[in-house]
């Protein structure tokens, strides 16, 4: 459109008669002539530094993506004498958007749970809803292992 306006004008058609022809106000027509006028081509592109300039840059956007790959601080893990252990058992077990934005915040990062989110989805990283599992208060739960009861009859295959 930009670019029909100037064409118009320099066959020779009027502001008010371009401002009809494009459907278009004539402030919006002077104000592209004078531009093309003053910067020439590159006056009809776009200028840059339009819009709100980003919250956070892009080393932070980096830091939050790499503390999905981290493990959370409440994971049990196994130690090497064979015991389950957390970094820090007050911690989430599991990575979620609002853990996320408070492990962001204890960075450094002022970020909140919905820009979290909107970031993991920028960079394509996909979730599930976790599930609840049980644990054992028992103390020999580990050394007995995942064995049945001798009392629990099997199953008969079928036979087909």
């Amino acid at each position: 459109m930009r670019a029909r306006m100037i064409e118009l004008s320099w066959s020779g058609l009027r502001v008010p008669a371009i401002a009809v022809e494009l459907d278009c106000s004539q402030k919006t027509v002077r104000c592209w002539l004078h531009r093309f006028n003053r910067l020439g081509l590159q006056g009809l592109d776009d200028l840059g530094g339009q819009g709100r300039k980003r919250r956070i840059t892009e080393q932070e956007r980096s830091q939050i993506i790499s503390l999905v790959k981290t493990i959370p601080p409440g994971r049990l893990r196994w130690e090497p004498v064979g015991e389950l252990w957390a970094f820090d058992e007050s911690g989430p077990p599991e990575w979620t958007l609002d853990s996320l934005a408070t492990a962001a915040q204890a960075e450094g990062i002022e970020v909140g749970r919905s820009q979290v989110r909107r970031i993991l989805l920028a960079e394509g990283v996909r979730w599930r809803r976790t599930r609840s599992w049980m644990r054992s208060k028992d103390p020999d739960f580990v050394p007995k292992g995942q064995g049945s009861s001798a009392s629990t009859p099997t199953r008969p295959t079928v036979r087909r």
